[in-house]
């Protein structure tokens, strides 16, 4: 597996949750609290989310699920630095 490049705004959470995406294909911010974390709440992972789509990790599926975008797969085999993608606001 080649190393992941993260971006300064990213935080341990968003890791694990383009991870369990990647996986599963398509989650809404509850189940990925539920599946993917001990103690993070699902308003959390939903705040996380909209950074990642922000930064096009992500896209919204619907109103509440979310899949990866083909630079998501790319950023988790390794192939793409995450702080080349758009910041978002308010991090």
């Amino acid at each position: 597996m080649t190393g992941r490049h993260n971006a300064a705004w990213m935080k341990r959470e968003d890791e694990r949750i383009l991870e369990y995406l990647g996986s599963e294909d398509m989650a809404s911010a509850r189940l990925i609290s539920r599946e993917a974390f001990r103690q993070v709440s699902a308003g959390h992972v939903a705040e996380r989310l909209a950074k990642l789509e922000y930064a096009g990790l992500v896209h919204r599926v619907g109103t509440t699920s979310f899949e990866l975008t083909c630079e998501g797969e790319r950023y988790l085999a390794g192939d793409l630095d995450a702080k080349h993608q758009p910041r978002p606001r308010r991090v």
